[in-house]
């Protein structure tokens, strides 16, 4: 009776599992179809974002935030009177930060440059998780903001994990938690999403908060404009010539900002998660 007992649990064990499997897909496949289906997603060649960032003690920078596909992205933000920069061109990273007292193009560093290069996806890692050599699991549902979510736990290709909560009602994503390696560091990050709005046929978020998971420090990005398919040339993504190597990482010193993108340029950072990539829920 036992053995029959066991071999039943066994069975149903197996048989569940590609249930189990198919409510991830089913899932992903309701996200991209609430974000606008994947026929608009993939029309998305280019995008151009304008807004601001909203810092503490009501500080405001604004910001224009370009992207092209397959993987290249530029970011220009002023602060304290100067215009900084932060660009991928699709494989490397590289910036100029002014009023950090760098005026010169500079390549970003290896982990700064893998992060640029995750968050450089315009459909986000759901979309084609598969062919991206990614896995998703269903952790079951949590709230976020007093509403029911779906958590999913995203393993990339490098072996990096996110989780992603997606809305149980529109099956937006709300927010993305992750841990990253800074200088040597991990530190936890947060990132909610809101204010959907349709945008040629697109429901993408109109703010982005990002911080340290349970810091009461926010750095919140506002999208005032975004323009689909803008004529974006390969030029304005590159690396300039003679731009300088990345600087040797301080091994014990890490910026919270990173994840919580507390800096100026760490906020560039946050803000290249957002556009096609990441709809989320209204407010």
């Amino acid at each position: 009776m036992l053995r029959k007992t066991v071999a039943c649990f066994a069975l149903a064990a197996l048989v569940a599992s590609p249930a189990f499997a198919q409510t991830v897909d089913e899932l992903i496949a309701k996200n991209i179809q609430a974000r606008g289906g994947m026929e608009k997603l993939k029309a998305v060649k280019t995008a151009r974002t304008t807004g601001k960032m909203v810092m503490g003690q009501g500080i405001e920078a604004p910001f224009v935030m370009m992207e092209k596909r397959p993987k290249q992205t530029r970011m220009e933000f002023t602060f304290q009177g100067m215009t900084g920069v932060q660009a991928f061109d699709g494989k490397n990273g590289w910036g100029i930060m002014p009023f950090m007292g760098k005026k010169e193009p500079e390549a970003v560093p290896a982990e700064e440059n893998k992060m640029m290069d995750e968050q450089a996806d315009m459909d986000g890692p759901l979309v084609d998780y598969k062919d991206k050599g990614h896995k998703v699991e269903l952790l079951g549902k949590e709230q976020v903001e007093g509403a029911d979510a779906y958590k999913l736990k995203l393993t990339l290709k490098s072996g990096e994990t996110r989780t992603i909560y997606l809305d149980a009602d529109s099956y937006l994503e709300v927010k993305m938690e992750g841990k990253r390696k800074m200088r040597g560091q991990e530190v936890d990050g947060e990132t909610t999403y809101g204010d959907y709005k349709e945008e040629a046929g697109l429901m993408m978020a109109h703010s982005l908060e990002s911080g340290v998971k349970g810091s009461p420090q926010k750095q919140k990005l506002v999208f005032e404009k975004i323009e689909i398919n803008p004529d974006l040339p390969d030029s304005l993504f590159a690396m300039p010539a003679g731009t300088k190597p990345a600087p040797a990482a301080a091994p014990d010193t890490v910026k919270s900002a990173d994840a919580g993108k507390g800096d100026a340029k760490a906020t560039t950072k946050a803000a290249t998660t957002k556009t096609t990539k990441t709809p989320k829920k209204k407010p």
